[in-house]
């Protein structure tokens, strides 16, 4: 009887002692965080809070005060007013939202603002010499190139840069190099001849340039 009774006594000990040790060790983040200094998060810059952002888009400055999560895409269309750029699938997969930063092909659904700040962007409006259109605006027209004309902007685009990057050489490697670009409308034939007609005559702008 001795021994179970000191038995019941160290193990109702060890509860006891377990549970004041769990209730000391419950206080002690509530204990440090009243004990941190009321500056610290007052400090930190709330990830809510809009940012301020200025982008060169077509040749003019665009000072915006926007969420810092927003995209090109949104920055253009929902802040600056710029429509031409079309938001397909917003999961960069289409390539409807395509344009140039730095005369690079872009998705700019995936592409933070902010991260193209002192970066020229070029959209479908910065590509025309006021009334006279870009030479592969004009190709897409003459070759019929489009339907419903939701993507053509995005393709107008890229296909601009898939010619300056030195890949409209062959059908072939028209339709490789703008394969990031759906059509659902299948007037892919038509793309690839409007690249091809358009592009001897950007490719000496260059030059002359």
């Amino acid at each position: 009887m001795d021994d179970k009774t000191n038995q019941k006594s160290r193990s109702g000990f060890n509860r006891r002692s377990f549970m004041a040790g769990a209730a000391g060790s419950a206080l002690i983040p509530m204990t440090a965080r009243a004990a941190a200094p009321a500056t610290s998060t007052a400090s930190a810059q709330d990830p809510s809070l809009p940012v301020n952002v200025t982008l060169r888009v077509n040749g003019e400055r665009k000072s915006l005060n926007i969420d810092a999560r927003t995209t090109v895409l949104d920055a253009l269309r929902e802040h600056i007013g710029l429509t031409g750029s079309k938001k397909g699938c917003d999961h960069g997969q289409c390539g409807a939202c395509t344009v140039l930063i730095e005369g690079r092909r872009v998705l700019s659904c995936l592409t933070l603002a902010l991260s193209a700040q002192d970066h020229e962007i070029t959209t479908i409006e910065g590509l025309a010499g006021g009334d006279r259109l870009h030479p592969m605006q004009q190709a897409f027209i003459d070759q019929d190139a489009f339907q419903c004309g939701y993507c053509t902007p995005g393709q107008i685009m890229s296909a601009v840069a898939c010619v300056k990057e030195g890949h409209a050489n062959s059908d072939d490697d028209i339709r490789e190099y703008m394969s990031g670009n759906i059509c659902r409308c299948a007037a892919y034939p038509n793309i690839v001849a409007a690249v091809k007609q358009a592009a001897p005559a950007i490719l000496s702008g260059e030059q002359k340039g």
